[in-house]
């Protein structure tokens, strides 16, 4: 059996693929695979670790909106149609499989012509434009939240839950405190802003930190692609603060060890919080992540903060109302855990079963 996975440009369309990947591997120790991925996405790192070979195309947006870029990425889906000709001609997959992103879209389109049968997962609330061009030339679609399966073929829709990747839920809190040097008597908050970082998200985080001494540690995941001087001074200057520029294995003991979790609204991230049980303060970015984050605010399963209106000074108000508040936090994790439940391995194997049949 041979699968094609494509996804990328963010974390958010690739960790719950590399779940997926894990739980055919462990049933199918003979299964091969194949990654299409973006050129300067952080996704690459993450794949090759796990032995996927990777490979690029060319991919453009999808813009609703008039811009002259529209002209341009035109032009680069054009040539990602003609690459994946290429692709699934020489690799004549089993199946692809995908959780959004454009860079998808001309592969599983070249795919259902070559008769290539395809897996649409949809995570967010709102369905995507990439998914929603995917989606009719799908053999299968599966949706993380149950809400999300009437926007979709009925006969060919069927709620998941959201894969985890393994790993994710086996950190160890011992081993954290000594990897990131904490101090076991006190608080820790992990902050993350997605695999390629938010400058908002770790401006609003540096400016919190300088008001936690005492109450609690920071763990502040800044990603890549972002500049790094502000979280390296406060590094220097605060020995509660603990920064890094990007995750791979360690990303497991870092949720161990965290009583609160920061984090933009992506659905992956989201997921995993809620597989461990930890109470979230999310800060979505504009668009399909508040849309996620209210919806999850509203059910009370999440604090929501908004990065146009919060400060520093929020933040760590925010912070420090619900490390001091026991039964909040208990009460937003079980809300979480009720309304984002984890996609069973049997579950998964199934929608391969009828994927590849």
């Amino acid at each position: 059996m041979k699968l094609i996975f494509s996804g990328g440009g963010t974390l958010g369309p690739v960790t719950p693929l590399l779940a997926i990947h894990d739980v055919i591997k462990k049933a199918h120790p003979d299964a091969q695979f194949l990654w299409v991925g973006t050129k300067r996405g952080p996704e690459r790192e993450l794949v090759e670790q796990k032995g996927i070979p990777f490979r690029t195309l060319s991919s453009g947006k999808f813009r609703r909106y008039i811009s002259i870029w529209n002209v341009v990425d035109i032009a680069r889906v054009v040539i990602g149609f003609f690459q994946s000709l290429r692709i699934i001609w020489k690799e004549n997959p089993d199946a692809c499989i995908s959780a959004g992103g454009f860079i998808s879209v001309p592969l599983h389109w070249v795919a259902w012509l070559f008769g290539v049968p395809t897996w649409v997962h949809q995570q967010d609330v709102h369905v995507g434009l990439a998914n929603k061009l995917m989606a009719p030339f799908a053999k299968i679609i599966t949706t993380a939240l149950e809400e999300t399966v009437r926007a979709f073929p009925k006969r060919k829709t069927r709620w998941l839950g959201n894969p985890v990747r393994s790993h994710v839920l086996h950190g160890d809190r011992e081993r954290a405190l000594k990897r990131f040097q904490l101090r076991p008597n006190l608080p820790v908050v992990f902050a993350t802003g997605g695999g390629t970082g938010s400058m908002r998200v770790n401006q609003l985080v540096v400016e919190a930190s300088q008001h936690l001494r005492d109450v609690a540690q920071v763990i502040h995941l800044s990603g890549k692609e972002r500049p790094q001087e502000l979280v390296e001074r406060a590094a220097k200057q605060f020995d509660w603060y603990h920064h890094a520029v990007f995750f791979t294995e360690e990303m497991g003991d870092a949720y161990a060890v965290a009583d609160v979790v920061i984090s933009r609204g992506g659905f992956g991230t989201i997921t995993e919080i809620a597989a461990l049980g930890k109470p979230a303060i999310l800060i979505p970015k504009p668009g399909h992540q508040e849309e996620n984050v209210r919806f999850l605010a509203d059910a009370g399963a999440v604090i929501l903060v908004h990065e146009r209106t919060a400060d520093g000074n929020y933040l760590a108000k925010v912070i420090k109302e619900l490390l001091g508040n026991t039964i909040k936090q208990k009460q937003l994790s079980k809300q979480l855990h009720e309304m984002m439940p984890v996609a069973s391995e049997n579950d998964v194997l199934a929608v391969v079963g009828v994927l590849v049949r």
